[in-house]
């Protein structure tokens, strides 16, 4: 990437911070390990807090850190109000915020509210009697005369909804793991004390949520039977024999989101973003993001699980949202899916990789950037008999899963667990892969993905537009993928090739370059030539019109 910077910084005002920012996600187990224990901990995000902030990036998001058996590493919550010791105390996570808001960082914390721990004290309670106080506090029904489970509701991990419980002589819901029973939010006690959870850490300090499985709070209370779905040979999982209209997404959600966004609106300047996965995913984040009371951005997966980076892929992505009400957010990863430099970057070429993470710094919406992808980290390869994730064990092909994007960030190319650990067993296994990739290789060298990550952050924090602007698909030619993004009276053109074969089109010769991708240039003529995995950034002249 080359090319002069936009003039100044265009920054969001204070309160919508979040809107076009750059946020890094954090998995803490896997960042960095303070104690030797092989798992990360608060400590190490602390440490490593001024890489984070080298990198320009407006906030992080940290995954799950609180009290949890850790049957679904975190996503399975015994305490919302404390630290697991595993990760540190709630004095570590205080001095890990006021850190980050010394440096210029926003933090936003993982939520996870549709359903608790199975050893959280409210479904112990709710568990050990039908008339207890927190009886109601979780879904329970009766088994049907044959004891079969009262419907047809599967898992998302696999196998029934529904566990039966002897004490209670009952069933209870988990939308995931048994160990996750799913809480009862028709019960108005339920919503109040998930709201004094938000408030909990809104006091705190912390600047927002993203918040788990958001569209799964509520269930169809008359518990009718999921349609079956579409589907060519049996699935992977018993999930995705149905169509699931009844188990989630259901309107009665948007109401306690309003209860929710009322109160985050009585703090300066904080942010809630869903993750919302759905069959009708893109209808249903719009509907959650509905101004004026809904939350303020989704999490989308339309990235995530596309089975390849088209032009015409992030053309639809654009399209979409371009005259939505809501805000979008993008990422091409996270934690659980395989890492994007394997699983879209499939040309083996490094240029693809710094290609495809320059287009997403481009689009319009909030950025979302997952640990390592700064470094172009590829998947991961975790030999069996070292795997965690239970769904990766129970599926296994020859792969290596969700672990496969989990394993320990590379900081240096040597030592025990390069940099991550003083232990060499950690809790998944350092890649051989990865070290050549560690932090200190690629500082030392200012053509590497890290440096290159810095300059394209750098790039989209400077200009208003990249930031705010709205978004406009351009014609261009095939393999090639072209838009505007425009704010007042500024335009800036945005050229990538995607297809590795190169292009050429005509622009503005007036046009001033902003950046340039793996070789991408403007001709005097005006023409923009893009090489394999070339792109341009360009501001033009005159208005839209």
């Amino acid at each position: 990437m080359g090319g002069a910077g936009a003039e100044g910084r265009g920054e969001a005002s204070a309160a919508a911070w979040w809107r076009g920012a750059v946020i890094y996600q954090i998995y803490p187990r896997s960042f960095l390990d303070t104690d030797g224990d092989g798992v990360g901990d608060l400590r190490g995000v602390l440490e490593k807090l001024d890489y984070v902030a080298s990198l320009g990036v407006d906030g992080i998001w940290l995954s799950p850190f609180f009290r949890s058996p850790m049957k679904d590493f975190g996503y399975d919550v015994s305490d919302y109000r404390d630290v697991d010791p595993l990760f540190g105390s709630l004095a570590d996570f205080d001095t890990l915020l006021a850190a980050a808001h010394a440096r210029g960082l926003k933090v936003i914390i993982d939520q996870v509210w549709s359903h608790t721990s199975n050893r959280h004290p409210w479904f112990i309670e709710s568990a050990a009697s039908r008339d207890n106080p927190r009886s109601d506090w979780y879904v329970w029904a009766e088994a049907k005369p044959d004891g079969a489970p009262p419907n047809n509701w599967q898992a998302t991990f696999g196998g029934p909804s529904w566990t039966w419980n002897p004490r209670r002589r009952q069933y209870y819901l988990h939308d995931f793991l048994s160990e996750q029973p799913d809480l009862n939010y028709w019960n108005g006690e339920v919503q109040d004390a998930i709201l004094d959870v938000a408030r909990f850490w809104l006091e705190r300090g912390v600047d927002g949520f993203r918040l788990d499985v958001i569209n799964h709070l509520f269930h169809d209370r008359a518990l009718r039977d999921n349609p079956v779905a579409a589907y060519d040979g049996p699935p992977a999982t018993t999930t995705q024999f149905q169509r699931h209209v009844h188990d989630k997404s259901r309107p009665e959600a948007l109401g306690f989101l309003r209860r929710l966004r009322t109160l985050t609106d009585r703090y300066d300047a904080r942010m809630m973003v869903g993750e919302v996965f759905d069959e009708a995913a893109l209808e249903r984040q719009q509907e959650y993001t509905a101004p004026p009371d809904g939350l303020h951005t989704a999490y989308s997966f339309f990235l995530l699980y596309a089975p390849a980076a088209t032009p015409a892929l992030f053309a639809e992505a654009l399209i979409a949202w371009a005259k939505a009400p809501g805000w979008p957010s993008w990422s091409l990863g996270n934690h659980d899916v395989e890492r994007f430099a394997s699983r879209l970057a499939r040309s083996g070429d490094p240029r693809q990789v710094e290609i495809l993470l320059a287009v997403l710094l481009c689009l319009r919406g909030t950025i979302f950037l997952y640990q390592g992808e700064e470094l172009g980290l590829p998947q991961a390869d975790v030999p069996f008999e070292k795997l965690r994730d239970p769904f990766a064990i129970a599926a296994y092909t020859g792969g290596s899963g969700r672990d496969g994007a989990r394993t320990p960030i590379p900081w240096t190319p040597g030592g025990p667990s390069a940099g991550f650990s003083t232990s060499a067993e950690t809790w998944l296994p350092v890649d051989p892969a990865h070290r050549a990739l560690a932090v200190a290789v690629q500082e030392a060298d200012p053509r590497s993905m890290l440096h290159f990550t810095r300059r394209l952050i750098a790039l989209r924090r400077s200009s208003r537009v990249l930031r705010e602007g709205e978004a406009v698909v351009r014609e261009t030619p095939e393999g090639v993928f072209g838009f505007e993004r425009r704010h007042g009276d500024e335009r800036i053109l945005c050229l990538f090739d995607l297809g590795g074969a190169g292009g050429r089109l005509p622009v503005d010769p007036a046009a001033e370059l902003l950046a340039s991708f793996n070789g991408g240039a403007v001709g005097p003529a005006g023409l923009a030539m893009l090489p394999a995995w070339g792109g341009v950034v360009l501001r033009l002249s005159g208005s839209a019109g």
